[in-house]
């Protein structure tokens, strides 16, 4: 009687047990139902990043308490490594020994998109069968740059609030194993944890412990990165998120839907409209937040004003 009651129980465990098996066809799918293209009009270029409003904005400056500011970009990454195939580089141009005099210069060129240096990507970053966000087409990104979509349509910067989500802190571990995929019962088992619930025009910034990581065991390849699941994404719709990001690609790598790398990526971007921003640091603030039992803050963040730019480095900054 026992066992039976047992085996039982183990089945009705399993049969509620979400499923989060996800096929390119559900991408498909996902595409068209969580899709924004001509909610804020036909020709709009900002998505999601219209749901920080006037008052969205007030709202988030009303968090600001104590005045501590934290930035949440890792310092730019100079050597080579297995992350980070493209380092940042700092040519000096005039130093202390230049006979031009008591004048210094310096030239910096980065390859910003990839696992190295904290970004964001605008809306013309990625495309789906030949359409970007709102339809617009991915050949009208040429060399001259993105005709629509570029980074300059978020020059006015970002200032909300943000929702640090601590999935290793959650999990009782200094940080995830690369590979490991969150899901969307563990970011409402964080709402609850932190007494905290994600609303329309915040940032959720997902910490999977990706520098802390690096730092105890080193670089490794970005072929295998913990992050968010592709069935997180239209929990994210349904919360109208005004913008998602971690401290490594946000995607899970790999992405578990097979023929799609990163399905989080291109649902985001191209469907819903909604930036990304990658690569962020949250050691520093992480520390700050479970000091204070403060997961919401006010972030600020602003993208340089490249036109035709598909993204941009960022400096963001945490503020409680």
């Amino acid at each position: 009687m026992r066992i039976a009651v047992l085996l039982i129980c183990v089945a009705c465990l399993a049969a509620e047990a979400p499923s989060h098996r996800a096929t390119k066809a559900d991408v498909e799918k996902w595409m068209t139902s969580l899709s924004n293209w001509g909610r804020w009009g036909k020709t709009d270029q900002a998505g999601t990043y219209n749901l920080i409003t006037a008052a969205k904005r007030k709202e988030a400056a009303a968090l600001v308490k104590d005045g501590e500011a934290i930035s949440l970009a890792h310092d730019a990454l100079l050597e080579k490594a297995a992350d980070n195939p493209d380092p940042f580089v700092r040519k000096m141009l005039y130093t202390g020994a230049h006979p031009n005099g008591d004048w210094f210069m310096d030239q910096y060129t980065v390859l910003f998109h990839g696992l190295a240096h904290t970004h964001m990507d605008s809306l013309a970053h990625t495309a789906w069968h030949g359409k970007m966000y709102n339809g617009f087409p991915q050949l009208d990104v040429t060399e001259d740059g993105a005709k629509e979509l570029a980074i300059t349509n978020f020059k006015n910067g970002f200032f909300t609030r943000a929702i640090l989500m601590d999935i290793p802190r959650l999990k009782g571990v200094p940080y995830l194993e690369p590979g490991t995929a969150i899901y969307p019962e563990d970011l409402e088992a964080w709402e609850k944890k932190a007494g905290v619930r994600v609303g329309s025009g915040d940032v959720i910034l997902i910490r999977t412990g990706r520098w802390a990581r690096r730092q105890a065991k080193g670089p490794w390849d970005p072929a295998k990165v913990a992050g968010l699941h592709v069935s997180c994404v239209p929990w994210l719709k349904q919360r109208d998120v005004a913008v998602a990001g971690s401290d490594a690609c946000l995607d899970v790598l790999p992405s578990q839907v097979e023929g799609v790398i990163q399905p989080v990526h291109q649902l985001l971007l191209i469907s819903m409209g909604t930036p990304i921003f990658d690569n962020f640091d949250f050691e520093a603030v992480a520390d700050a937040a479970a000091k204070k039992n403060r997961w919401a803050f006010l972030i600020t963040v602003a993208p340089l004003a490249v036109p035709g730019g598909t993204g941009s480095p960022v400096n963001p900054v945490a503020i409680f």
